[in-house]
């Protein structure tokens, strides 16, 4: 199992246009080889002293956090489906005009599992 993660901030009245492009890239990582994938929009993201999720993508105060992630079998399968996406693979039909987000302030990583509790790994 690997994951990929990204935490990003969205307007309110640019909720339905994500959950747009959230489907698509949902239905197109699933096509590539994603087990599973998670979008999440905020409900109480506390404000912290030092640092918090909307700091870390300076996020203004008219935004929500949303969280996603993908599991992947391996990373292998994630870098493949990443060398597909580079060359656009798969992306007819992606939600046209600008994205409902700014991606200049989405930050991303990808992570081997630690530690899992409650889900079953083959």
């Amino acid at each position: 199992m690997y994951l990929a993660i990204a935490i990003l901030s969205v307007k309110p009245e640019n909720k339905a246009d994500y959950h747009k492009a959230a489907e698509f890239m949902a239905d197109w990582s699933m096509k590539y080889g994603a087990l599973e994938v998670m979008e999440a929009w905020e409900d109480t993201v506390p404000t912290g002293n030092v640092t918090d999720m909307r700091m870390a993508v300076n996020a203004p105060d008219d935004e929500r956090i949303v969280a996603g992630w993908v599991i992947w079998p391996d990373k292998e399968t994630l870098d493949r489906a990443k060398e597909a996406m580079g060359k656009g693979e798969g992306f007819e039909g992606y939600p046209e005009g600008d994205p409902p987000f700014d991606g200049s302030r989405l930050i991303f990583g990808e992570f081997e599992p630690l530690l899992t509790r409650g889900r079953k790994e083959d």
